[in-house]
């Protein structure tokens, strides 16, 4: 099993907003950066957990757990010239971009906020969510982070 982290900024996508999806599932689309792809495609595994990170708000956080629900299959979003991650250079006959679906599992018994990652950087050496720079918006999180950072959810902050 491998453990990812999804960034999504909560007013286009919460993780409220998949908990009420149908079925509590919806598909991770409009991803337009390569490696984030690549991880996705080549890496990403139906049954992998992921951990559902609110980026750009006040508060940026890992606020619940998803689960992969599917493999990678091509972003008809690239498509579609009415879509906002509309990709004119993407062929439908080789599509540059791929989606997975995503399932609910759960929000955290409380939010962990980024400032609150920091905090523990000697435990999360490596983390790629707290290294500078880093604003791919798929992440892998290794099983050491994984348990680590559940560890935190049960702590006081």
């Amino acid at each position: 099993m491998n453990y990812w982290l999804l960034k999504s900024e909560p007013e286009s996508f919460s993780i409220d907003d998949l908990k009420n999806a149908p079925g509590k599932k919806s598909h991770w689309d409009g991803v337009r950066n390569y490696q984030a792809r690549n991880y996705m495609r080549d890496s990403m595994r139906k049954g992998d957990l992921a951990f559902f990170y609110h980026s750009n708000c006040e508060v940026p956080a890992i606020v619940g757990i998803a689960e992969i629900a599917s493999a990678a299959y091509p972003d008809h979003t690239a498509f579609d010239p009415r879509d906002h991650h509309f990709d004119p250079k993407s062929d439908p006959a080789n599509p540059s971009w791929v989606m997975v679906d995503i399932r609910f599992k759960r929000k955290l018994r409380r939010a962990l906020s980024l400032a609150e990652l920091h905090q523990h950087a000697d435990m999360l050496s490596g983390f790629a969510l707290i290294r500078r720079g880093n604003r791919l918006s798929v992440l892998p999180v290794s099983k050491a982070h994984w348990d680590y950072i559940l560890t935190l959810e049960k702590a006081k902050p």
